[in-house]
Order: structure tokens, then C-alpha cells, then sequence
């Protein structure tokens, strides 16, 4: 009874010790928008989108991951391939702050205990909560509302990562967005009083995309295959 108790212990203990490795790292890429206002281009970063990642390794195949992303979100009318956008003429810039929580998959073990160079691309996704100044158009002039919206959406990520240094990892990702809102690039206006300012196709909920690097340091303690 007493050897089953030590197993027992031994097993709990390894699974501890396997959880606690961490990441914590920095975000460093580029934004772009894809909406009613501005360029379609699904990657074309033009603006410095900056943040902090963090992640809590669960096994060699997923983590649970959380990230918080500065960037500005900008979109110029006569960077489109549309015509009708070059002719119109309309752009906007606005600071955005996105919280993100969900799970990353490797497609190959990646055991960071191993002690070997390892590389794998992987996939993310999860939930999103933006925070965003809120504007319109009016007379082709964004015009700020003087108030700010909170916008959730569905991140969706693929990228590739490595740990190219002892206890460092170096990833490269683009991820795009899609958000439960239409308000970003003030195409609807937030409020009734000003629905008539309303422009694009109200039926398409806005788009934005982060592509960049990603550096992280990872930490904890390493697994004890002993039984004492």
C-alpha cells in the first residue's frame, strides 16, 4: 500500500511539474484592415502593431495562450483595387487595444524538455475583445464620436515556431480576425442619432489582421521521471 501511495504521488508529481512550464514573451508585427473603408488585401501590414504574449504549455501538442495587442487599424480608400473606393476617397485611423484568450495545436510534438532544436507550425484560436474609439463620415470626413465600443471576435492563426536559443523561442504568425461589429472603420456609426450616416455593405462585420514575430521566454519546472 505504502509503494502504491508513492506511485501514486510520483504520477501527480510529473503532471505538476510538466504543467508549470510557462511562456512570456513580446508581440512585434503589423496591422491591416479589411472592411467597407480602405484596401481588401488580406495581408498588407501598414501600421506597428506591438504586445505581450503569454502561454501555459499543457502538453507537447497545445497551450492555453493569452495575448494583449496595441496597434492602429487604418484604411485608405485609394490603396483599393475598387474603383469605386478610389473615387470616393475615404480613410480613417483608429487606435485599437485586443485582449485574446484561447488555445494554441502544434502539429508535431513539441517538448521543450528534450533538450533537442525543435520546430513546428501550429494553429490558434479562441476569442477576442477589442476596444475601439468610435466614429462616422460625414461629408467623406471621419468625424469622431467622442465615445468608445467594445467589439468580441474570432481569432484564427497559423504559425511557426522554434526554440532557436536555450529557453527562448522564436515564432513568426499571421492571424486574422473576425469581428462580431461593423463599427470599426465607422461605417455604422454607434448610436441611432447618426445611422444615416451609414456607407459600405452593412451586412459584412469588419475584418483586421496581425502578422509578426513572436519571442518568448519559457520557464518552470522540468518533469522528474524518478520514484523516490
Amino acid at each position: 500500500m505504502r509503494h502504491l501511495t508513492i506511485l501514486i504521488l510520483s504520477i501527480l508529481s510529473i503532471q505538476l511539474s510538466d504543467a508549470q512550464i510557462n511562456e512570456i514573451g513580446i508581440f512585434v508585427g503589423g496591422s491591416n484592415f479589411i472592411g467597407d473603408v480602405g484596401a481588401t488585401d488580406y495581408i498588407a501590414p501598414n501600421q506597428l502593431a506591438i504586445g505581450g504574449i503569454y502561454k501555459w504549455n499543457r502538453s507537447k501538442r497545445h497551450s492555453y495562450r493569452a495575448t494583449l495587442i496595441f496597434s492602429e487599424l487604418e484604411g485608405i480608400d485609394i490603396n483599393s483595387d475598387d474603383p469605386r473606393r478610389i473615387q470616393r476617397g475615404y480613410e480613417f485611423s483608429s487606435k485599437i487595444t485586443e485582449l485574446s484568450v484561447g488555445m494554441e495545436f502544434t502539429f508535431f510534438d513539441f517538448n521543450l524538455h528534450s533538450g533537442k532544436k525543435l520546430g513546428t507550425p501550429y494553429l490558434y484560436s479562441g476569442i477576442t475583445l477589442a476596444y475601439h474609439d468610435n466614429h462616422y463620415f460625414e461629408n467623406g470626413i471621419q468625424t469622431p464620436e467622442n465615445t468608445s465600443s467594445w467589439a468580441y471576435g474570432i481569432p484564427m492563426a497559423l504559425g511557426f515556431k522554434t526554440n532557436f536559443l536555450e529557453n527562448f523561442i522564436l515564432g513568426v504568425e499571421i492571424g486574422a480576425r473576425y469581428a462580431f461589429s461593423d463599427e470599426l472603420d465607422g461605417s455604422v456609426p454607434d448610436g441611432n442619432q447618426r445611422q444615416q450616416f451609414r456607407i459600405g455593405n452593412i451586412n459584412n462585420n469588419d475584418w483586421y489582421v496581425f502578422s509578426g514575430l513572436t519571442l518568448t521566454y519559457t520557464f518552470g519546472e522540468n518533469p522528474c521521471y524518478c520514484v523516490d
